[in-house]
């Protein structure tokens, strides 16, 4: 089994001895050298030729953020912020992953020692090193989708779910979708902290209105509740409103929160009221509560392949059948605004059956 080669930079002496430990106890994965900032990397990975990069944002000489950049322009590589949990380091990691990063991880409170934070920084690189790594370009702005309105279908909500490139997926997404649209709720799985500054920049970039999810938030037209780092977000339904609950709860599919929790949980409140939609991610998170909302009604969609930074999540889903239909990236706000339509004109085809099994842990 060939491992994983990393390259650790970091300006603390310790964080770079102490990630180097963690990781080398993961039998594939290997730490070929550490450097203490920008300039000492950039003759390392000439050198060592590393599969995947663990960086810092907060250096001296040369900040993370700027020789991100440099790098994504000369010599594109999967990279993995490791960065302090501080309101301008969420700011910075939100930067990063516009810059090209794959993956974010806050550093710990304390030192890192074994056990949850250092499986989570192996699995994120383990995740990184499948990435095919892209030069970061910046797309031409996109119009929202055509949604005519008075928009006739009531007590409708879309739910998504990404992981592994889900940051800038979601941009595309979300970025396309017009005023009228239905309330949308979302998991991508982040560490807690940085999702209060992914909404707050989805927000500045949309036309809807997107916020991290409270709890006890309503589920309203034209907005979008991301789930908080940490936390399971859950539908409720009373009467004809839908509202949210941001819960505690052990890990489902290592995550927290998890798509399987959301999706799930939309299946009972929403079911065929609801459009799922499952995008690109690492592992099989949000394939059978996906499953679930098909089996009961609800409309289902997966990114495809070709354009997944990582096609793990929607290939199990699909895997599952759970998914009516597959979708290149930029065209998932064109297809859930078509299924709206349908279900507007009662176009709608019946479904096939889905086989397939759903059961999971619960959070």
């Amino acid at each position: 089994m060939r491992k994983v080669k990393v390259l650790v930079v970091d300006d603390s002496a310790l964080v770079r001895q102490i990630v180097r430990e963690e990781l080398s106890k993961e039998p594939d994965i290997e730490v070929v050298g550490t450097a203490p900032d920008p300039y000492i990397a950039r003759d390392k990975i000439v050198k060592l030729k590393p599969d995947v990069l663990i960086l810092d944002v907060e250096m001296p000489r040369m900040d993370g953020i700027t020789f991100l950049r440099k790098l994504m322009r000369y010599h594109p590589m999967p990279v993995v912020i490791f960065s302090s949990l501080t309101p301008e380091g969420s700011e910075l990691a939100m930067e990063a992953f516009k810059a090209g990063a794959v993956e974010v991880m806050a550093k710990p409170g304390g030192p890192l020692t074994v056990g949850e934070a250092a499986l989570q920084l192996a699995d994120k690189v383990r995740a990184a090193a499948q990435v095919k790594a892209l030069k970061p370009k910046d797309p031409p702005p996109s119009p929202p989708v055509d949604l005519p309105l008075p928009f006739k279908t009531t007590r409708k909500v879309i739910a998504m779910g990404a992981s592994t490139g889900g940051t800038e997926a979601l941009r595309v997404v979300l970025e396309r979708m017009p005023l009228g649209c239905p309330g949308i709720v979302l998991v991508q799985h982040m560490p807690p902290g940085f999702t209060s500054a992914f909404a707050k920049r989805l927000d500045e970039l949309c036309k809807i209105e997107v916020k991290e999810a409270a709890d006890g938030d309503p589920v309203l037209p034209g907005s979008a509740l991301i789930a908080p780092g940490g936390f399971h977000l859950v539908l409720s339904r009373s009467g004809t409103r839908y509202y949210v609950h941001v819960k505690d709860g052990p890990m489902v599919c290592y995550q927290r929160p998890s798509v399987d929790v959301l999706f799930s949980s939309v299946a009972k409140a929403a079911g065929p009221n609801a459009i799922g939609v499952i995008m690109t991610g690492m592992g099989s998170d949000g394939a059978r509560g996906l499953l679930e909302m098909r089996r009961a009604g609800a409309r289902t969609i997966a990114q495809d392949e070709a354009t997944c930074v990582i096609f793990g999540m929607p290939k199990e889903a699909i895997r599952l059948g759970a998914v009516e239909a597959v979708v290149p990236l930029e065209e998932i706000p064109k297809r859930l605004m078509e299924m709206l339509r349908e279900e507007d004109e009662g176009t709608r085809e019946p479904l096939p059956r889905c086989e397939g099994t759903s059961h999971f842990a619960r959070g």
